[in-house]
């Protein structure tokens, strides 16, 4: 099966198309409000250091991703989406009452609360997705996903801005509250109904099942599920540690672009926003080539050449031409992403229904938290090292990252074939 026909048979495929179209509806809003509340924030304030908090806030909830998955194993999917969708439009109306740095706890307390609902969004869609869409499609719905939020990042921001500075950040609030408000409508119109308990298959119709019964266990038994089944799993520890690795990495070079654009390109601050944008367009680009490259390709091959090919880019950036500044960050955007669709996949194809929303929860707490984490330890190297060791320490780390999960790759392999024969 040729690429072009598994992307229009993801398109084609009911539930999967809509879930994608609620990615993008809401991925709008959520894109244009990210950017528009540091904005807001500093524009009402003068301080830079809460403009920076806007992105911490949104980001923290990551951390409990385990204890927020768990509601995704506990209530029907299709109606957390829904509902979820509703709740969070409605928390983003109050914000038309910031209007003053007296207001801006609002603006943070509810920046907190949409956070938390993202990742319970996101565990809900994953775990319904697995049940529902064939599991040979699985690969390519996760890597069209990834250019649909991507795609968003390059879009949406600017609408945000645009919208920010002709009507100002109530404007950008009420579009996240109707974007989240539309993507609880597309929700509702998913054809399926009840929770699946059973692992995709390829020829299957659209269940009709009841829902999932709550796990059984101690309330920290239940929270730990996810993380269980990640370290018993031969696929999953690899992917899910890599993935970690990888964004730990992508964090350090998050944090060195605005001193890479100023001590190596010799550019204005505003150029990091050119920079970005090819990185985007590389994400998109991936996302697109995902699901044809997983059906040729182990999943941790897959995996270790995206991390290997984000590494040469990042690794890149201690040279100055600009045309090598584009390259690399093409090179970013397109391997970054790899590694987070393979352990997502894997996490769909390997896991139980039971705990699939808090497996994915912790997948993704495991692999995104790493990437805070760097971006405050990175602000903080910046200030003591040369840019170009950094992004070169980087670089290396990223290139042995993928010599390992490559190595592994290889180790499974052998013993898949099981002993040589002996003469």
């Amino acid at each position: 099966m040729g690429g072009g026909s598994a992307v229009v048979r993801v398109l084609r495929d009911r539930t999967a198309g809509r879930c994608l179209a609620g990615v993008v509806v809401s991925g709008f809003g959520t894109s244009a409000l990210w950017l528009t509340a540091g904005i807001w924030v500093k524009s009402l304030t003068g301080s830079n250091s809460l403009a920076a908090l806007t992105v911490f806030a949104m980001w923290a909830p990551v951390l409990a991703g385990p204890a927020l998955g768990a509601l995704a194993d506990r209530m029907d999917r299709k109606v957390l989406l829904v509902r979820g969708n509703l709740v969070t439009a409605c928390l983003l109306v109050p914000l038309v009452l910031v209007d003053s740095g007296r207001t801006v706890w609002l603006l943070f307390a509810v920046l907190v609360l949409h956070g938390a609902s993202g990742v319970v969004l996101d565990a809900a869609e994953s775990a319904l997705v697995a049940g529902t869409v064939p599991a040979s499609l699985l690969a390519d719905f996760n890597g069209l996903r990834t250019t649909a939020n991507e795609g968003m990042k390059l879009v949406a921001p600017l609408a945000g801005a645009g919208l920010y500075v002709r009507f100002g950040g109530p404007a950008v609030a009420l579009l996240a509250a109707a974007s989240c408000a539309l993507a609880a409508l597309v929700f509702a119109r998913l054809p399926v109904r009840g929770t699946p308990r059973t692992p995709a298959r390829d020829a299957a119709p659209v269940p009709e099942l009841p829902a999932l019964p709550p796990p059984a266990g101690t309330w920290r038994d239940e929270l730990a599920a996810g993380l269980r089944r990640i370290r018993a799993s031969a696929v999953l520890r690899p992917l899910v540690t890599a993935g970690a690795a990888t964004m730990f990495l992508a964090g350090v070079n998050g944090a060195v672009t605005f001193a890479y654009v100023d001590e190596v390109l010799g550019r204005a601050p505003a150029y990091a926003g050119v920079l970005y944008a090819v990185q985007g367009a590389g994400s998109v680009a991936v996302g697109l080539l995902a699901g044809p490259l997983l059906r040729r390709l182990p999943e941790r091959l897959f995996a270790a050449g995206g991390i290997a090919v984000f590494a040469l880019g990042v690794g890149a950036r201690t040279v100055s031409p600009d045309a090598v500044a584009l390259g690399a960050s093409a090179a970013i955007g397109f391997g970054l992403p790899c590694v987070l669709i393979a352990a997502m996949t894997a996490v769909q194809r390997e896991t139980p229904d039971a705990v699939l929303g808090r497996t994915a929860a912790t997948a993704g707490s495991l692999m995104t938290a790493p990437n805070a984490v760097a971006l405050a330890l990175g602000a903080g190297l910046v200030a003591m090292a040369d840019v170009r060791v950094l992004t070169a320490a980087a670089g290396v780390a990223g290139v042995l990252a993928a010599v390992a999960l490559t190595g592994g790759a290889r180790h499974l392999s052998r013993q898949a074939r099981g002993p040589s024969p002996q003469p």
